[in-house]
């Protein structure tokens, strides 16, 4: 009877160590799997590929990163742009904060909320010399899109 005990004790701890590991990766790949991500050399290129890319994203603005999640309003996007400057069509937050990106990828920066200067549309902006940080929350998204289908 010990002998089984033992065996039992085992295949539970065996067990244990195998959903612990396995867990968090299959929430990393459900999540993932409903991540795109693309690069363009150009605003005008990557507008013309994705609807969803916002359409204040100048033309002339290079080396776009683009991410979106399929399930939901969630975007981060990169942009180099010639002037260093945001687009018109944006506006300062106002002494507002903004909240952090809700996906992630490797050419995003960690803490771009602290630096927002400004929002274009739904997505909030930041600018580091001339490159550009914007992204969406969900919130904003079901946002804008119920107020536009109004």
């Amino acid at each position: 009877m010990r002998g089984v005990v033992i065996g039992v004790v085992g295949a539970v701890a065996v067990l244990g160590v195998a959903a612990a590991v396995a867990v968090p990766e299959a929430k990393e790949w459900y999540d993932g799997r409903h991540e795109q991500t693309s690069s363009y050399a150009t605003g005008k290129e990557a507008k013309e590929e994705r609807e969803s890319v916002p359409r204040w994203l100048p033309d002339d603005a290079e080396s776009v990163e683009y991410a979106m999640r399929t399930t939901g309003g969630e975007r981060i996007l990169k942009a180099t742009l010639h002037d260093g400057r945001l687009p018109a069509q944006c506006e300062a937050l106002g002494g507002r904060s903004a909240p952090d990106p809700e996906i992630s990828a490797s050419w995003f920066p960690s803490g771009a909320a602290d630096s927002a200067k400004g929002r274009c549309g739904s997505y909030y902006v930041s600018l580091k010399d001339h490159t550009l940080y914007a992204w969406q929350t969900n919130d904003d998204w079901v946002a804008e899109n119920r107020d536009s289908a109004q």
